[in-house]
């Protein structure tokens, strides 16, 4: 025990040797510079935030033991120059780090100084998210990067369904770069950014108003808010006054406008009334302990630092506490480690010389690579959450709160995080649960707009421009009940009255005027009205215009409101029925299967009824017939013979069933063929076409055209192109052989339309593809989703029928139908699949009913042999065995036995009895000839 003790003792004093000396080895004192403008909404609440930290972390012995932290702070006081000078003073007085710049702009110019002199940069308010650890590895930013709030933009506009958005930023690094990233967000998401408008810094209010105006004319009327406290309330302000603020609009502001109003000790009902309905963010930070000690003895630490001016805590103020804890946390880490803080001089600079600047005065700091490196690694709870950085250089979990500006105070409708995206829950709660990023998963509550409303906005209007929509409409020169244009410009058909009548189901005016495209002459290319939309020379196309995939790739159509598809129109003959017409309704199988079943019902029926049954009974050749004629007389219901056994009844009665079925379809096949007008044409479908020489044409301006080349491998030489009905018409009639065509594939209403005047041809085949007509509009367009609505209300109120019928015949889908249902009735002969099941049933029925006739003939036949067994055995006894002979004689018993009617057989069978009773007699006495004489008269009987 002794022992152990002083061993022990020997260890402690080591572990306290080896403690001092590592602590004598920290300096007393560590210095770090804090660089930001003090009179700002973030610098006035960093300033008392980052002095409460460096009291806290001075106070707490278990973060560096032994060394006293020690800031300076210097006002930039919103100028760059400014910035940039007391960054080089810090530079002068061997600064380990600094915190700040508060400023983006500041931070790009300043991170190349740290770069150079290997001084770590600790940003807790730039945001701009180009300031990339890649470019400006001594640059740590302790707050959330600007791309996870615009992602959060960019969530709550897709969230909304609005497509487009005008951005109002202020004109430097932390606007332009914000706004950017906002861009890229959108796309990811389909929507994009209308109009940029720009504000310079120090703008005067004349051209802040100047711009908003610009804003109000643009079509857009979800505006992102991007700047600083200064330029943001003078917008919110002006654009009250230009009625910007009313119902429609929507504006989200970014975070400074939550940090603002978060820091606002008592918030101005005048101030407030300028951004009602407004949306913005906050930095979500958790509830943690430092949080609550900070914000309780807020008041105390304002009051110790004599500020005048009372304000709360706001986000910013949160980050900046916690990056003195994270410079402390680093240090202690890297004295710990070993780490030494010395300066040298930097070699390029000692290069520079001449002027007055003192530029050797700035030193490089040597164990600048490894404290940077202990600040990637920090760990630990701070007043914002957990703190750590992750494989970017960026704090884990950023997220924020979606706060919606009501009457006279702030309403938190939902978070966003990186992790899963927009949610009523708190961001604590989902990380707890796997990540969903599902749309279905992503909810808010509701909120109020601009014009105290609950109605989500649209969020966009026709540009106040004074200009009306071009609307581009093609000019054809066939088929005009659906879209023509007259020498007047006055536009008339089917699409143009279903435009019409859908615009004017919309809850807004929409001023527009209709751009004839096309001379008039001819068709014109619907490929190149399309293009018409992508150069800006129309606003929007209607009329016939086919919804297909390489369209719709680049601009917008709405519901279609027409149903189309591609036919094969061609040329048929009519010819009347030939004197055979009466074989037609059975294929060739079906007419042998029938015939081959009447046979075998008329076999059954007779070994069924042979026994029994005296019509069934007689020389052979008479029986062959009677087989013959009984079942060919069940077709017309006609048989004279009468079925006596149940099996036969049970077979007859099936197969009666079956030839009733047989013979009506039947019946019905041939009157079909013998009235019914048949048409016929060497194609069959689109099939046979292609794979035909023969030429193929289609009509000027379709889309058929590359259909039929890309789609189908018909090559162009095989196509022609066909203007009108009447060279329709023409080229019919000509046919392959005279320089027309074979057939031509067109779209359904145009091949509809034709076959109303022209009876000659039809449609072969079925419709090879399904589409519509739409109204075409640039990608992203409003309009399209609001015109979509507006067409499904005219097809479920009629009124879309009842356009149709104004400018086509009723009877249009009828003749078409029935042409192609003829057609389809020359090859459609009845087959013997058609009847597979009846013929089981009946083969399965004949064939049970066979098997019980055949068991209970044997059985009979055992029965009736079994009375005269003993006197055989006796007889057999006496005489040589013959096995072939006695089982020969076995089948023809039996078969003897079958062939005997029934009633004959038990006669015979009681003979056979008596006889068998006598001979016992005459046995029993000796008499041998006795019972020959029984055996032989047995055998005669």
């Amino acid at each position: 025990m002794e022992v152990t003790l002083h061993f022990w003792g020997i260890f402690c004093c080591l572990c306290s040797y080896a403690l001092s000396k590592n602590v004598s080895a920290r300096p007393d004192e560590v210095s770090i510079g804090a660089l930001f403008t003090f009179n700002s909404t973030i610098g006035r609440v960093a300033k008392v935030a980052i002095s409460a930290a460096v009291n806290d972390i001075n106070d707490d012995p278990s973060i560096l033991p032994g060394t006293k932290l020690v800031v300076q702070m210097q006002d930039s006081n919103c100028s760059g120059f400014v910035g940039i000078v007391q960054a080089l003073q810090f530079m002068e007085k061997d600064t380990v780090a600094i915190v700040g710049p508060q400023s983006s702009v500041l931070a790009h110019i300043i991170s190349h100084v740290a770069n150079e002199l290997q001084v770590p940069m600790m940003s807790f308010a730039a945001t701009d998210p180009t300031l990339s650890s890649l470019q400006f590895p001594f640059f740590v930013r302790t707050t959330h990067s600007d791309h996870f709030q615009m992602a959060s933009v960019a969530d709550l506009v897709d969230y909304y369904g609005w497509k487009q958005v005008t951005a109002i930023f202020i004109d430097d690094d932390y606007g332009r770069s914000g706004i950017s990233s906002l861009g890229d967000e959108l796309a990811k998401r389909r929507s994009k950014i209308l109009y940029k408008a720009a504000i310079r810094p120090g703008a005067r209010k004349s051209e802040i108003v100047d711009l908003l105006v610009k804003v109000a004319m643009m079509e857009s009327r979800v505006i992102i808010l991007h700047a600083n406290p200064d330029i943001g309330l003078t917008v919110f302000s002006l654009a009250r006054n230009l009625g910007m603020t009313s119902s429609g609009y929507v504006w989200i502001a970014t975070d400074w406008l939550g940090s603002f109003l978060d820091s606002s000790q008592h918030l101005d009902i005048g101030l407030l009334s300028t951004m009602q309905g407004v949306l913005t963010l906050r930095q979500h930070t958790e509830n943690t302990r430092r949080k609550s000690m900070l914000a309780s003895k807020w008041s105390t630490l304002m009051k110790r630092d004599n500020v005048d001016r009372r304000f709360l805590i706001n986000s910013y103020g949160l980050y900046a506490y916690d990056t003195v804890w994270i410079i402390a946390h680093a240090l202690d880490a890297f004295f710990t480690r070993g780490g030494n803080i010395s300066f040298s001089i930097d070699p390029k600079l000692h290069e520079v010389v001449g002027g007055g600047l003192q530029l050797e005065a700035m030193t490089v700091f040597d164990g600048g690579r490894l404290l940077l490196e202990r600040i990637r690694q920090v760990n630990f709870t701070g007043a914002t959450g957990h703190v750590k950085f992750d494989s970017d250089g960026n704090l884990i979990r950023p997220s924020y709160d979606i706060v919606n500006i009501v009457g006279s105070g702030l309403r938190i409708i939902g978070y966003w995080s990186n992790y899963s995206g927009l949610s009523t829950a708190t961001p604590e709660t989902l990380y707890l649960k796997p990540a969903n990023h599902s749309r279905e998963n992503k909810k808010l509550y509701p909120a109020i707009w601009p014009g105290e409303t609950t109605t989500r906005p649209r969020g966009w209007v026709f540009p106040n421009n004074g200009n009306e929509i071009r609307i581009g409409v093609p000019n054809r020169a066939s088929y005009r009940q659906f879209v023509s244009a007259e020498k007047t410009e006055m536009v008339r058909g089917l699409c143009v009255d279903v435009f019409v009548a859908a615009i004017n189901l919309l809850q807004y005016p929409v001023p527009y005027k209709f751009i004839p495209f096309g001379n008039g002459s001819e068709n014109p290319s619907y490929a190149e009205l399309i293009n018409k939309i992508l150069t800006n020379d129309f606003d929007a196309a209607i009329g016939d215009i086919t919804i297909v995939t390489n369209r719709t790739r680049v601009v917008d159509f709405t519901q279609p409101y027409v149903e189309s598809g591609l036919m094969v129109l061609t040329s048929v003959k009519r010819h009347s029925s030939s004197g055979w017409a009466f074989l037609q309704p059975f294929t060739i199988s079906m007419w042998c299967v029938t015939g081959l079943f009447f046979l075998i019902i008329g076999t059954v029926v007779w070994m069924l009824e042979h026994r029994i049954n005296d019509d069934f009974r007689g020389p052979p050749a008479k029986q062959i017939i009677t087989v013959f004629w009984f079942s060919f007389s069940t077709l017309f219901f006609a048989h004279r013979e009468d079925t006596r056994g149940t099996l036969g009844r049970f077979v007859i009665i099936i197969w009666l069933f079956v030839v009733l079925i047989v013979q009506s379809s039947y019946t019905a096949s041939l009157t079909s063929i013998l009235t019914v007008q048949q048409l016929s044409s060497p194609v069959t479908g689109i099939d046979s076409l292609v794979a035909s020489d023969d030429p193929i044409g289609f009509q000027v301006g379709s889309f058929a055209e590359n259909y039929l080349m890309r789609e189908l491998g018909v090559p162009s030489s095989r196509l022609r192109a066909l203007g009108s009905p009447e060279e329709y018409k023409q080229a019919l009639e000509l046919g392959p052989s005279k320089g027309g065509v074979a057939a031509i594939v067109d779209e359904r209403p145009y091949v509809e339309l034709f076959l109303t005047q022209h009876s000659k041809f039809a449609v072969v085949g079925s419709e090879f593809t399904k589409s519509g007509w739409g109204f075409a509009f640039p990608r992203d367009s409003p309009l399209a989703v609001d015109l979509s609505t507006s067409i499904l209300a005219l097809s479920e109120n009629g009124d879309l029928q009842r356009i149709h019928d104004k400018w086509l015949a009723s009877d249009v889908t009828s003749m078409s139908q029935s042409k192609e249902v003829d057609l389809d009735l020359e090859s459609e002969q009845l087959q013997v699949y058609s009847f597979s099941g009846l013929f089981f049933i009946c083969g399965v029925a004949c064939l049970i009913a066979l098997a019980i006739h055949a068991g209970i003939l044997v059985r009979k036949f055992y029965e009736h042999s079994s009375s005269s067994s003993s006197a055989v055995s006796s007889e057999r006894a006496a005489l040589p065995t013959d096995g072939g002979s006695s089982g020969r004689s076995k089948l023809q018993a039996f078969l003897s036995f079958a062939d005997r009617r029934e009633i004959d057989t038990r006669r015979t069978a009681k003979n056979k009895a008596a006889a068998l009773a006598g001979g016992e007699d005459h046995y029993v006495s000796g008499g041998s000839a006795t019972s020959s004489n029984s055996v032989g008269t047995s055998a005669s009987c």
